[in-house]
């Protein structure tokens, strides 16, 4: 499906650039207004700095009043960068689609938020932006969600994608790692637009060139189009002596150019021309120019001329992904523009006042839309009727089976129990399995996804050759279309989870659920997370797969054995976790998290998961019906009782890997006169959570704790976790008992399994002698 350009606006010959820029006026007051307002008019009593970022909002002003009110249509998609949050507002509310009251509460509250949301403001931003190349890229991944909605039968126009990406944002990595991927180049949708304005936050940068970043975007396969000079500073370069100012402004270093922006007219003429061959020809032609023409042209760049910004615009080639390079000044249209420490510096009231006087406003009355019957409220309304959007219907997502009645026999392992769920979904349930996308970076074959991958395809933009489709040595095949459902990236986890969080996004934004898995090494979760958490901020639902993990993967070393991830799904909003320690426990636990994705109140998970293999016999699942799903229940309720006592001296309470070593222990104590009872865990966020509802400190539900853990059989508790022991320490305070935590909180070392174990202090003969020192201090 081709992109739409259905709804596009009148090319800008037919717009009437002086009712634009009177619209850019506003709009550069108004963002001003709300910062200075929360900042120097609203009340303040705890004295903690509010902030805002007037000078960046104003940079970016003229790019994004040429794109909404002279470009855009309702089915493109904007991802504003973040401290543009003001203009954005300011853009929503002159359209008609935010209230006036709302225009006092940013950074307040249940008000504005300081940077876009589509979860926190009173509107719904098309992207959530705030950290730092995360919201540049998610257009990119925005763009392969719509294409798989599209999958499912989803008709609607494609539109374009774009990011508004400030210059200092492109030192992220992740952002390189986005372009680069070469799946991207294929997608025409992508329009970027960097606001060039060579400022980060504490300087004029001296190193930053459109032209070395016109290659870098250019050699991976993207339209570039450059706009550097207005048309003023482009009419004085075609008087005599016109070329040599032009080359002189192009190769002057940054901080220098900056300076000149904060110059008289006197001292133009003084610095301007420089030392070179050509200053007497640069100085005779300024020289020409009246001093008021000389202060404008030096700061007419291409960033703020709306007819250049339109012409770039209207430039698009839909074939390819497109950057427009825009050179801008930071605080442009205020008093501070130019300063190299203007970043957050805010307006005095003097300064306000003055910028009101040129904005032809009243400091003492900031708000308010045009008049009726003037020009600019006729493009305002006709902007609105253009951008206007239906709401997507939302579809519920098809029930997701909780129980395929299989009962895993002799040994395997929870990873190759993914794979396996995932193939009998597509038998069992394929309208849920159709809506499912797997990503992966570059390790689908090493986490036993090549049965799914086999059989649902990779994606990919065109359909491509398999020519290994006919070797008979080839297990795994590559067979790539448009209507595969397992997506391949490079190694790159920002992409990965930003990709996860797109696809966890469409139910909202074009109201098809989809049911998005990502599975990498468990060791790399944490590099992935912070993206990921900004993902679920931002409204995505998915299932991040770790797997393999812990110390379990003993001969990999240290540097593959994560630690941490244990208590990921304790600590992160909006997700549930779970680490299952039997086949049977990872088929219910991932199918109960995706009956969690694409709808409203939905949430995330994590699922830890192990390549040991493990006897499935000591699960015993129970054969009755009724006592299977009780066992299914409480597994998916974060926990169960694996092997009863009447009245145990101790509680064995462990998870996943460890789950053998435990039950290994059970006779050995025993015979030595301990009673021990032990208890499998397979979320310790649901039983936090349960503990915090039965304290009255959350609205969960406490039951499973009755189940698991009832008082008449409390005893002293030995947990032990591949992993960091603290992520079960606190079960021993829903009775107050005495504990010995078992785990790890090191980094480990290649090995046989019985030796990292034992390193460690997570070996069974570890587990009975903290079971006996419990019981002996009884």
């Amino acid at each position: 499906m081709a992109v739409s350009d259905a709804g596009r606006p009148p090319t800008s010959r037919d717009l009437d650039l002086n009712v634009l820029a009177e619209v850019e006026r506003r709009v550069l007051w108004l963002a001003t207004s709300m910062v200075h307002h929360a900042n120097r008019v609203r009340p303040n009593p705890s004295g903690l700095k509010v902030g805002g970022h007037q000078a960046s909002s104003a940079s970016i002003t003229s790019i994004m009043t040429a794109l909404y009110f002279g470009h855009l249509n309702s089915d493109d998609r904007v991802s504003v960068k973040p401290h543009a949050s003001p203009v954005l507002h300011a853009i929503t509310y002159l359209l008609g689609e935010l209230d006036e009251r709302y225009l006092t509460s940013l950074r307040q509250f249940g008000g504005l938020q300081s940077y876009p949301s589509r979860t926190k403001d009173p509107y719904a931003p098309d992207y959530s932006t705030g950290s730092v190349g995360i919201g540049a890229t998610a257009p990119i991944w925005g763009a392969i969600a719509r294409r798989h909605v599209e999958r499912l039968g989803e008709n609607q126009p494609r539109g374009r994608q774009y990011s508004l990406v400030g210059d200092a944002e492109l030192d992220e990595g992740a952002v390189w790692e986005a372009i680069l991927d070469p799946m991207v180049r294929d997608l025409g949708e992508i329009v970027w637009i960097v606001d060039l304005n060579r400022q980060s936050l504490d300087r004029v940068v001296p190193q930053i060139a459109a032209s070395r970043l016109e290659r870098m975007f250019s050699a991976a396969g993207w339209q570039v189009i450059t706009v550097m000079f207005g048309r003023l500073l482009e009419e004085i370069f075609m008087m005599p002596g016109g070329e040599h100012l032009r080359s002189r402004i192009i190769d002057m270093q940054n901080p220098e150019y900056q300076r000149l922006l904060r110059c008289t007219a006197a001292e133009l003429r003084s610095r301007l021309p420089g030392t070179g061959p050509h200053a007497t020809a640069i100085r005779e032609l300024i020289e020409s120019l009246d001093d008021t023409t000389l202060i404008d042209a030096i700061s007419n760049l291409g960033g703020h001329d709306l007819g250049a910004l339109l012409t770039a615009y209207e430039s698009i080639d839909d074939t390819r992904p497109t950057v427009i390079i825009a050179y801008t000044i930071k605080g442009n249209g205020l008093p501070t523009r130019g300063h190299p420490q203007n970043h957050s510096s805010l307006l005095t009231n003097e300064q306000y006042e003055e910028l009101a006087v040129r904005c032809n406003r009243d400091p003492q009355n900031p708000w308010g839309r045009f008049d009726e019957g003037t020009a600019a409220t006729d493009l305002c309304a006709a902007v609105n009727a253009r951008l206007v959007r239906a709401r997507p219907i939302e579809r519920v997502p098809p029930e997701v089976p909780r129980d395929f009645g299989r009962t895993p026999r002799g040994t395997a392992t929870t990873q190759a129990a993914l794979g396996r769920t995932l193939l009998d979904l597509t038998r069992g349930a394929p309208d849920v399995a159709k809506r499912v996308v797997t990503v992966s970076p570059d390790v689908s074959s090493s986490t036993n996804l090549a049965g799914w991958v086999n059989k649902v395809g990779v994606w990919s933009t065109e359909e491509r050759a398999d020519w290994f489709s006919d070797d008979a040595e080839t297990i795994m095949h590559w067979r790539e279309t448009p209507v595969g459902q397992h997506i391949e990236l490079g190694i790159a986890e920002v992409n990965f989870v930003g990709l996860l969080g797109e696809l966890g996004a469409t139910w909202s934004r074009w109201g098809e659920p989809l049911l998005p898995i990502g599975v990498l090494y468990d060791p790399f979760v944490e590099r992935a997370l912070e993206p990921w958490s900004y993902g679920i901020y931002a409204g995505g639902q998915s299932i991040l797969v770790g797997t393999p993990s812990g110390v379990t993967l003993a001969p990999e070393g240290g540097a593959h054995q994560s630690i941490k991830t244990p208590s990921i799904g304790i600590e992160q909003p909006g997700c549930l976790a779970y680490e299952p320690a039997f086949a049977i426990d990872a088929e219910w636990t991932l199918l109960a998290a995706m009956a969690q994705l694409g709808r409203p109140g939905g949430q995330s998970a994590y699922l830890r998961l192990s390549t040991l293999p493990v006897d499935q016999s000591l699960a015993a699942v129970p054969e009755d019906p009724a006592a299977r799903e009780r066992r299914r229940q409480h597994v998916v309720a974060g926990a169960y009782t694996l092997r009863a006592a009447k009245r145990p001296d101790v509680t064995l309470v462990t998870m996943g890997a460890m789950v053998p070593e435990a039950l290994a222990t059970v006779e050995r104590l025993e015979a030595l006169g301990v009673i021990p009872e032990v208890v499998c865990v397979t979320s310790p966020s649901l039983l936090w959570e349960a503990l915090q509802a039965r304290r009255g400190q959350g609205s969960g539900d406490s039951w499973i704790l009755d189940q698991v853990f009832p008082l008449e059989r409390a005893a002293p508790i030995v947990s032990v976790v591949d992993g960091h022991p603290h992520s079960l320490a606190f079960l021993a305070t829903i009775h107050g008992v005495r504990s010995r935590n078992l785990g790890v909180s090191s980094f480990g070392q290649s090995g046989d399994l019985a030796s990292v174990y034992a390193h460690h202090g997570i070996d069974r003969d570890s587990i009975i002698s903290a079971a006996l020192d419990l019981v002996a201090g009884a």
